[in-house]
């Protein structure tokens, strides 16, 4: 089917793009019912982006919800097994209150999971599908990329209780060095230790100069396999021309209650939030009594309602004045003759108030007249 992606909206138009990569990699279109049991909710809630959850009581009495998130869903119907991978896109409709009205809206989102036997490639195949969903969507994009299993490894030498350790992850993930050097001072860690989780929050950039500034950290021999896997990633990335795209922040912790290894988030200028999301959450199939890996991603189209991907100077082509008593047969023959080679055009009695138009037209006595032309 052919369409003019003129009169899409961003999120619409991004649809049809990402679709189609998701298609060329092998993964095929998920779907679901709008209600989910309220439980499967409830259970994770800590996954969930926002708090808030439309319920109702079905038929039978059975709590259910307008589904806030996808992944969930997808993973409840998953299947252990060895050797493979489930390889699933989608494009569904959630439920979630809106960061800008805080009211309830349904939000158009698209999406990957990857389940199963996760390896390296598996890893590299889902961050490379994000770099290009970023480029589907803008020319001017930037991939975050973590690894938990770094942080993970530095946070876990602190003589800490489980709620401190989790403040300063907190810390990291905001970029609080005061922060990280309280806690670290509370619970008597070694300076030194305070030092190098600092570098490690402030470790941003290109994986070249961030690698060279880690390898002076001597991170221990679990932080050193994770950062060689982060590594092949990055290096993998470069050489299929995105090296330049991606940055390494180690401040992306997402919630390690959940992910664990890769985790990543993607933006595009002009909209400074982040409109990509994702990463290995292993820890979450566990939590739902799966034995398989998995690392996918969201991408969240409502947000890119706010780039201005084509710049709309008119809202119509053409405006066409009728008279009152004119033939109604005419003027859609004249309507038919300018839209069949491509002009939108609105025909009125009146011009309507605040429209822009490129030309005004007037149809009288079976003939066209152009009144006014802006260029």
């Amino acid at each position: 089917m052919e369409f003019d992606e003129k009169v899409l909206k961003n999120g619409e138009y991004a649809v049809f793009e990402l679709r189609a990569l998701y298609q060329r990699y092998g993964y095929t279109q998920y779907k679901m019912s709008k209600f989910e049991e309220y439980d499967l909710y409830v259970q994770n809630k800590d996954f969930l982006v926002g708090d808030g959850v439309i319920t109702f009581n079905d038929t039978d009495g059975k709590l259910l919800a307008l589904k806030p998130d996808v992944t969930l869903s997808i993973i409840k119907k998953s299947k252990d097994e060895g050797g493979v991978t489930q390889k699933v896109y989608y494009n569904e409709n959630v439920y979630r209150i809106s960061k800008n009205t805080h009211t309830f809206k349904e939000i158009m989102q698209t999406g990957l999971e990857c389940i199963g036997d996760i390896d390296l490639y598996s890893m590299t195949e889902v961050v490379l599908l994000a770099v290009r969903s970023l480029a589907a969507v803008s020319e001017n994009y930037i991939l975050d990329l973590s690894h938990l299993g770094i942080v993970s490894a530095l946070v876990n030498e602190l003589p800490a209780s489980a709620d401190e350790k989790k403040k300063v992850i907190a810390c990291i993930g905001e970029k609080n060095p005061h922060g990280i050097k309280e806690l670290c001072a509370a619970c008597g860690a070694e300076a030194s230790l305070a030092e190098k989780l600092i570098t490690l929050t402030y470790a941003y950039g290109k994986p070249s100069e961030v690698y060279q500034t880690l390898r002076a950290l001597s991170l221990g021999e679990e932080a050193e396999k994770a950062l060689a896997e982060l590594k092949t990633i990055t290096d993998t990335l470069s050489s299929i021309g995105f090296g330049d795209r991606v940055n390494i922040d180690f401040s992306v912790v997402n919630d390690m209650n959940y992910y664990s290894g890769v985790v990543f988030r993607g933006f595009v200028d002009g909209i400074p939030e982040g409109i990509l999301s994702g990463g290995r959450y292993d820890k979450l199939m566990q939590k739902m009594g799966r034995k398989s890996g998995a690392i996918g991603f969201a991408v969240y189209l409502d947000m890119l309602d706010r780039l201005d991907r084509r710049e709309k100077k008119y809202d119509a082509d053409m405006v066409l004045l009728y008279e009152e008593n004119a033939d109604a047969g005419e003027i859609m023959r004249a309507i038919e003759l300018l839209t069949g080679s491509g002009k939108s055009v609105i025909a009125e009695k009146a011009i309507p108030t605040g429209i822009r138009y490129r030309q005004l037209l007037s149809f009288r006595n079976g003939g066209l007249e152009i009144l006014e032309t802006n260029d």
